[in-house]
């Protein structure tokens, strides 16, 4: 599966003329057990380069978006970061394999709780999982390094984007929900502004909550 995908992860990072993507992201990939984070019944699909549904009108992305994603926020060991939309906990456990911490929270209780359980049962130790709405981020941690959100919001929540550190990146799609929306990088420079950039088209389930 890893090696399918590596050469479209690199030629989307090229494209945007970023560096070549890290090593890590396909080494992590390739450590991290896609199986284990989706249902029995899917299981014989588990490294199929394709989403897979895993209850509660939620899926597992696929894997190509997956390393797009990893790749494009270009963390470094040392890094603290947020994920918005935790789902089975399998982009928090690619992320866990290199930064220092994921901070992860899901909206949906039953997923929260069950993402919490497998990671820890898995023996991923740097993951600190939350049931609550992503939207306003997880402020007691803030600022973060980077800022992944793997559900689609209407427009970029500035809580997000405050929670950032100067020179941070955020990946996020952006458009309505259940339509083509677009995979957006966003870096917030020194002076509190920000710059976007467009990557590709995706189709995500929507960013829910009271917002």
């Amino acid at each position: 599966m890893v090696t399918d995908i590596a050469g479209d992860v690199r030629d989307t990072c090229l494209s945007l003329t970023r560096k070549q993507p890290d090593p890590r992201v396909f080494a992590a990939m390739r450590e991290v057990p896609r199986h284990e984070f989706i249902p029995d019944d899917v299981r014989p699909d588990a490294y199929e380069n394709r989403p897979l549904a895993i209850g509660y009108g939620q899926t597992i992305s696929q894997p190509y978006i997956v390393g797009i994603m990893t790749a494009l926020m270009a963390v470094r060991p040392d890094a603290v970061v947020l994920e918005i939309g935790t789902g089975s906990g399998y982009q928090a456990a690619i992320l866990s394999r290199m930064v220092r911490q994921v901070y992860t929270t899901e909206i949906i209780e039953p997923l929260a709780r069950s993402a919490a359980k497998r990671l820890r049962e898995l023996g991923y130790s740097n993951i600190e999982v939350r049931h609550a709405d992503g939207y306003y981020g997880w402020k007691e941690h803030a600022p973060y390094d980077a800022i992944i959100v793997t559900a689609a919001a209407s427009h970029i929540p500035p809580s997000l984007v405050a929670q950032l550190k100067p020179g941070g990146v955020m990946i996020i799609p952006v458009g309505g929900g259940f339509a083509v929306q677009q995979l957006v990088l966003v870096t917030r420079l020194p002076n509190g502004g920000v710059t976007t950039r467009q990557v590709l088209p995706v189709l995500f389930v929507p960013l829910t909550g009271s917002h």
